[in-house]
């Protein structure tokens, strides 16, 4: 299983770029809003509600923004309602992608997604083209201090470990979804810091372009991670 990328190398930096920015609180409000909406706004009993304030907190989102998002997904406060699709499709060079996006108007998002596709050498699939490539895995991400991935491993033995990948000064623990609130527990007694807990779309096996074509690809998947209604974008280039 393939864990680590350029493109998720490319993906934390843009990250931190948009925090800083603050273009990275639109996104996250739409993400509370619709967890509350589907799961309640009380953190203790929504586990994805949690990771999202928790990463609010990481990006330094004003506690109010929160809050008023979660009352709007509980319907405390008025405001738009949000829905959330999954896209799938083909990138330069037949990289796979696959998007997971928030919306209020399903038709324009498409539509914008199409025009993004064809404009940058993509093309948008049906569902199911490709999301047989990648599985849905819990991942944490921290700075890896002096772990390797043998230490971790052996720290975390009794766990539902998948894989565990170590790219530069990062380290990234994948894990079974229903597993990460514990593991996630367990490295914080480890004296770890956690940059990051998420669920992801992680490709089973990856795939390299040759030299000439790997900036075409990344512009694209960078073109699409800007789009205000993407939460994410997953590729299987390596």
């Amino acid at each position: 299983m393939a864990g680590h990328s350029k493109w998720s190398q490319i993906k934390h930096k843009k990250a931190k770029e948009d925090a800083k920015r603050g273009q990275a609180f639109t996104k996250l409000i739409k993400e509370i809003t619709v967890c509350a909406r589907d799961g309640g706004g009380d953190p203790a009993g929504n586990a994805r509600l949690r990771l999202l304030m928790e990463k609010a907190k990481h990006i330094n989102m004003p506690q109010e923004n929160t809050m008023r998002a979660i009352k709007r997904g509980t319907g405390e406060l008025p405001g738009v309602s949000y829905e959330h699709i999954t896209y799938e499709g083909y990138g330069p060079g037949n990289i796979a992608v696959v998007i997971d996006a928030l919306t209020d108007n399903k038709n324009r998002t498409v539509a914008e997604f199409r025009h993004l596709f064809s404009a940058k050498g993509g093309r948008l699939s049906e569902t199911g083209a490709v999301s047989w490539m990648f599985e849905k895995l819990g991942v944490i991400r921290m700075p890896a201090q002096d772990k390797t991935e043998d230490d971790l491993l052996e720290d975390l033995i009794d766990y539902d470990i998948v894989d565990i990948k170590k790219d530069g000064d990062m380290i990234a623990v994948f894990c079974d979804i229903k597993s990460m609130e514990d593991i996630k527990e367990a490295l914080s007694k480890l004296g770890m810091t956690i940059e990051s807990a998420d669920l992801e779309w992680v490709p089973k096996d990856t795939m390299s372009l040759p030299e000439n074509e790997v900036d075409k690809a990344y512009d694209f998947l960078s073109a699409i991670q800007d789009h205000d209604d993407v939460k994410n974008v997953y590729t299987n280039l390596n």
